[in-house]
């Protein structure tokens, strides 16, 4: 098998493997569980050209809400305060969320 030899115990260290597209279609169960597993990024190329990229769907989700302008915005404007030494112990914050129910 085109990806036999390759360990599925959780590595510390992520990796991008490059495969040929029809190497992946063969594969493709062992592919996504490397994904899942591993969390493992796979480029595809067809003729050696890169055309697409796996990735776990947590992380994929996760990429798509930081495309959100909105979800920018407020991280940065979040970060600029904190910059500005506005930040607390979380300790602090959730006693007083406590307090408020």
């Amino acid at each position: 098998m085109y990806l036999e030899g390759t360990s599925l115990k959780k590595h510390p260290k992520r990796m991008v493997k490059h495969l040929p597209i029809t190497e992946a279609r063969r594969h493709l169960g062992e592919v996504v569980k490397k994904i899942r597993i591993n969390k493992d990024y796979f480029v595809l190329e067809k003729d050696g050209i890169p055309i697409a990229g796996l990735m776990d769907i947590d992380e994929f989700e996760d990429y798509l809400e930081l495309q959100d302008p909105k979800l920018k915005k407020q991280i940065r404007e979040s970060y600029t305060e904190y910059q500005k030494g506005k930040a607390r112990p979380v300790e602090e914050f959730l006693t007083e969320l406590q307090k408020t129910k």
